[in-house]
């Protein structure tokens, strides 16, 4: 059995404190970054953190700045910008995991924005491999026609009520991931309406980044549900990591013996063979590189 996890604090690149929480594994042959998507606290991923820790990953989950423990008492008064999470946060998680799990290799699970702002860490060098979880371009427009009114609905009605009332994207009802900081929000809608999602914004706006020297393989776990992440917008995430080797597989809700992944499903009860599958494709023999 592995020992029990434990809480701590990371100072992000800015001095930003972020909430983390770590998963030792007894015999380890790995230490595995586990990055949310937008809105899911670090708590979301317990039950994966620990079964990557059975597995022989020691696990750190983590709050990106503005989200659950890592959110400051005033939300409202938040100065932060969404790619803050790849270039502050993110780097700084993976530095802490290295200096807790010493002399293993590192490696990524990245959730939805956890693998799509991976490009943007400084240290990305030391990640062996990235799994990627339902990550898939933000365009509305290549999403599932059934959730296109739901989403638009968030971006022109709820959401502007939302930061107009409280001044910041309030969780519960039609959001019902934690509540957002304006930082996040307003640039997430405006990339999420453009058929580049981000990538128009990365010769400009978005220097400095890195995501033409990320190297390390990636595989991308796509599921035949998911309105978001679905195999029209998954090839375009891919598409921005251009020098890494990368897959895509599609599995559907029956090869696991699930009725339903969608787009969180897949760190929900239930699929531990799917878990079992990222972590086996992780500690591969050839997944060791140089930290």
């Amino acid at each position: 059995m592995s020992p029990a996890p434990r809480d701590l604090t990371v100072t992000a690149r800015d001095g930003h404190p972020l909430s983390a929480r770590l998963f030792p594994a007894a015999e380890p042959r790995a230490a595995v970054l586990i990055s949310s998507g937008t809105g899911f606290p670090k708590g979301f991923y317990d039950r994966f953190a620990r079964h990557m820790a059975e597995s022989g990953l020691t696990a750190v989950t983590y709050d990106f700045r503005g989200i659950g423990d890592s959110r400051p008492a005033d939300l409202a008064a938040m100065d932060m910008d969404y790619v803050d999470w790849g270039r502050l946060d993110m780097p700084a998680v993976l530095d802490a995991l290295a200096e807790a799990a010493p002399d293993l290799p590192l490696v990524h699970v990245g959730h939805s924005v956890g693998g799509h702002f991976a490009g943007f860490m400084d240290n990305h060098a030391r990640i062996a491999r990235h799994a990627f979880v339902s990550v898939g371009s933000g365009y509305w427009m290549k999403h599932h026609r059934s959730y296109n009114p739901l989403e638009l609905f968030f971006w022109w009605g709820f959401g502007p009520y939302s930061l107009a009332r409280h001044g910041y994207i309030k969780g519960g009802g039609v959001w019902r991931g934690a509540d957002l900081p304006r930082g996040v929000f307003l640039p997430w809608r405006r990339w999420c309406h453009s058929p580049r999602y981000f990538s128009e914004d990365l010769a400009g706006r978005l220097k400095p980044h890195h995501f033409a020297e990320v190297s390390a393989p990636i595989r991308s776990w796509i599921f035949t549900d998911d309105p978001i992440a679905n195999p029209r917008t998954g090839p375009d995430m891919l598409a921005v990591y251009p020098g890494a080797p990368s897959e895509m597989v599609v599995r559907r809700p029956a090869d696991y013996g699930v009725a339903r992944i969608g787009h969180e499903g897949a760190f929900r009860r239930g699929l531990e063979p799917l878990w079992n599958e990222i972590a086996d494709w992780l500690v591969e023999p050839d997944s060791r590189r140089a930290r």
